[in-house]
């Protein structure tokens, strides 16, 4: 299927600000690149460079005035899998690959190794055969007992703020899983991009999880997991996977999402 999304951030500067950016897609399986743009307005030189988890990033200065970042992909893409039968069967941390270690580790955002979380994760998953059907009881209960809203949290609410207040969005959804999952020792990441799915169009988080030697798709905010998904970029948690991060004065004034479809669904 061919998707296309679309972003445009519009900032005020105040003064010279160095940002770096995460907003063109990744090259990878499943996700072939058809064609791309990334445009700042007014021009100025950047440079870019693929970071630790292969996501390719850009970094520039911004002026001072009003600023247009617009990123743009089209891309062939699948749909998300439906739960597979046979499940995939949970993989013993001896068995993982070196390189998906490190998403069974603790980190910022995500405090797997707290005992409120462990004490959540056994009550959500405890009983169930280890493995995908723990993921799937985890994102089942977050979606039921999460409540979405906008402006209610910010850049530090963490997982165990959102197991707490039951409260968020995309973002703090995604943390509480990454958490609860990597608890139980299952290799767990952020991803962020474009979904077609949305109710409110705007880039989105979800979560992907290493079980049966792949990675497999959840999302939360949805009642069950679908639909078309074009991957930005992909980390421990939101630390790593910031579309832009910056480093002086400068304000976001408006973001304009767009994703659709370039080929009817059969």
């Amino acid at each position: 299927m061919k998707m296309k999304g679309r972003a445009v951030f519009t900032y005020d500067v105040y003064a010279p600000t160095t940002v770096t950016t995460m907003l063109r897609p990744r090259r990878q399986e499943g996700q072939s690149i058809i064609q791309e743009g990334f445009n700042i307005e007014p021009s100025v030189p950047f440079s870019e460079y693929i970071d630790l988890y292969g996501n390719p990033c850009q970094r520039t200065i911004l002026p001072v005035g009003r600023v247009t970042i617009t990123t743009e992909v089209q891309a062939q893409v699948k749909a998300t899998r439906p739960i597979p039968n046979p499940r995939p069967s949970y993989m013993l941390v001896g068995d993982l690959p070196d390189d998906v270690m490190h998403y069974i580790l603790p980190s910022r955002y995500c405090q797997s190794d707290l005992y409120e979380i462990n004490m959540l994760a056994m009550e959500i998953a405890g009983h169930l055969v280890p493995g995908y059907d723990q993921v799937e009881a985890i994102r089942t209960w977050i979606h039921n007992n999460i409540r979405y809203q906008y402006g209610v949290t910010h850049a530090s609410t963490t997982a165990l703020d959102v197991a707490r207040n039951r409260i968020g969005v995309c973002r703090d959804f995604t943390h509480l899983a990454v958490a609860l999952c990597r608890n139980l020792c299952i290799p767990t990441r952020m991803t962020v991009g474009y979904l077609d799915k949305l109710k409110v169009m705007d880039l989105h988080a979800w979560f992907e999880v290493y079980i049966g030697n792949e990675w497999y798709t959840f999302d939360a905010v949805q009642e069950k997991t679908e639909g078309y998904r074009i991957e930005i970029a992909h980390g421990r948690d939101a630390a790593d996977v910031a579309m832009v991060t910056q480093y002086g004065n400068a304000t976001l004034q408006s973001l304009h999402v767009e994703a659709v479809l370039l080929e009817p669904e059969v």
